[in-house]
């Protein structure tokens, strides 16, 4: 066979094997292209998928631990810190929002010295005009937002710890249902929530309840529980 014969069938060969390479090259580069595009198209819908399914699962879940379709929120002044161990446990009860009023001149121990004449709560107890307390806040953020308030206070003298009162008369409580709490070592709920109502501005004020100063957690368990099926 002629050498120039041979070597074109070599040239030929050659070609046509370079050719198949690249044909089966782009073949599976395309596949894997294709490959990864269904992949992040799966991604993407598994991601939005759980996304929504915690969206559904946040506006179902609102107060799920006590089965109330209502807002709630305690607010409680707490001298001597039962009230605040109280509130916070009825809180977490209700999975309830929670809201602190502390007095821009809070009170010290010897403030709170019932049995001294000149104390501050003797003088603010004898000449009521002293008993307008400032507080450091009493806008509760979000405040249209709450169907139900819980509002906790120890008992000073029968009566509601005047700090409370500052809070009640600044709020607007119409459409709300509200009831009333105090801490007490040996004085009961007597008149204060009747008086609280009286100063409030509107509300659905329901019968209080008074816890010892150290209640036990069963003793907060069975009052909230009460309270889930007064407000549902």
């Amino acid at each position: 066979m002629n050498k120039k014969v041979i070597i074109g069938i070599i040239i030929v060969i050659l070609c046509i094997a370079i050719v198949a390479v690249a044909y089966f090259a782009n073949s599976n580069s395309q596949e894997n292209e294709n490959q990864i595009a269904n992949s992040n198209e799966e991604n993407v819908v598994e991601t939005n998928e759980t996304q929504t399914g915690e969206a559904t699962n946040t506006a179902e879940g609102e107060n799920t631990e006590t089965g109330i379709g209502s807002k709630i929120l305690v607010v409680y002044y707490s001298a001597q810190n039962h009230t605040e161990a109280v509130a916070q446990q009825i809180a977490q009860n209700l999975g309830a929002d929670i809201f602190e009023l502390v007095p821009v001149d809070e009170y010290t121990s010897e403030d709170l010295n019932w049995n001294d004449q000149n104390s501050r709560v003797t003088r603010e107890y004898e000449d009521e005009s002293l008993r307008d307390v400032e507080l450091q806040s009493t806008t509760v953020d979000n405040w249209d937002e709450y169907d139900t308030v819980l509002i906790g206070y120890p008992i000073w003298w029968g009566i509601a710890a005047w700090p409370v009162d500052t809070f009640v008369k600044a709020n607007e409580f119409n459409g709300k249902t509200v009831i009333p709490f105090c801490t007490s070592s040996s004085s009961g709920l007597g008149q204060s929530g009747e008086l609280l109502a009286e100063e409030a501005n509107g509300g659905n004020w329901l019968e209080g309840h008074r816890f010892r100063s150290n209640p036990s957690d069963s003793d907060i368990q069975d009052w909230t529980d009460s309270i889930q099926e007064s407000i549902q």
